[in-house]
């Protein structure tokens, strides 16, 4: 009885003890859940946003509209009929006509290309010019002073008359070498790239200077990696997240400074549409057709909106101080 006794309290394990390694092999290790990689981080970040969500919806709607629109509405824009001259939206023309009979939906259409592909354009310009001499004035100590002084007077100077000035100056030359369109695209994006960059550059530089003292680069320079393998492998991606974000803010500063050229009269010639061409030359039906500058001026609007909540959600997905706030 004793023998059965103590048999039985051998076998018995009490409630909660841990146990032994035998009984660990035999079972085997816990599985564990694999780690989330950093792109899903960063979409789970950006899907909780919902203004950037809402306008990355807005800006892809705008862009198949424009660039895809034209396949299934096929109407000419330049098509000038002057018996539907002054029409207002009706099924054969949704948006109406102009006061020469052209209609207004192929017109916003083709404006809509032209006014995207300067915004991006000269958004790359000023992003290969801001992110290059961001990351010179940060990472050598010699170049910083002179060109930070450089950024704070491109800074100084005042934008729109600077703009008007490069307008004149080069406007007849370029399009006498590039024909009237191409010369005028040319130059309205590089003088936006050119007098865009300083935001970028500044942001950049800032970034450049903390990340350069930071452990794993002082780590890569005292194995002997050179500057350019230093700036190429470990400084410019950890700066992607700032350049991003000047990217999606410098096509809504592109589009805007764009339209107000246009707008003013000192863009691309009449007959090539620009969301601030048809504004400029719906100014003058405002009253009667109210309809011509609502539409182009609600484009430029929305576009501008969309990205600006665009980038704010890439910029709270990309930093990862502050994601998931």
């Amino acid at each position: 009885m004793t023998d059965d006794k103590h048999t039985a309290t051998e076998t018995m394990a009490p409630v909660g003890a841990v146990p032994s390694g035998d009984a660990v092999l035999a079972t085997g290790p816990m599985p564990s859940t694999p780690p989330r990689s950093q792109w899903r981080e960063v979409w789970s970040q950006f899907i909780r946003h919902k203004g950037a969500v809402a306008g990355g919806i807005v800006f892809l709607v705008i862009l198949l509209g424009v660039f895809i629109g034209p396949y299934i509405w096929t109407i000419d824009p330049g098509f000038i009929d002057i018996r539907s001259r002054n029409q207002g939206p009706s099924l054969a023309h949704p948006f109406g006509t102009d006061q020469l009979g052209r209609d207004m939906l192929a017109r916003m259409m083709a404006g809509g290309q032209t006014s995207m592909l300067v915004g991006i354009v000269a958004m790359l310009i000023a992003l290969f010019l801001g992110t290059f001499i961001g990351v010179l004035a940060g990472y050598y100590r010699k170049v910083d002073g002179i060109l930070m002084r450089m950024t704070d007077l491109f800074l100084a100077l005042p934008l729109l008359p600077l703009l008007l000035v490069m307008v004149m100056l080069f406007r007849d030359s370029l399009s006498a070498t590039f024909g009237p369109e191409t010369g005028i695209f040319i130059l309205m994006v590089t003088a936006i790239g050119i007098t865009s960059w300083m935001p970028t550059a500044r942001i950049v530089r800032g970034d450049v200077l903390a990340l350069k003292e930071r452990e794993f680069v002082l780590a890569a320079r005292s194995i002997g990696t050179d500057n350019g393998m230093l700036i190429g492998r470990h400084i410019l991606p950890n700066v992607i997240s700032p350049i991003v974000v000047s990217a999606t803010l410098g096509i809504a500063n592109a589009i805007i400074t764009e339209s107000s050229l246009s707008f003013l009269g000192l863009g691309f010639p009449p007959d090539f549409p620009t969301w601030g061409r048809l504004l400029f030359d719906g100014v003058d039906y405002m009253q009667q057709y109210p309809e011509r500058v609502i539409l182009p001026g609600l484009a430029i609007s929305l576009t501008v909106l969309s990205v600006n909540y665009l980038g704010d959600g890439l910029r709270d997905a990309l930093d990862p101080r502050i994601r998931g706030r």
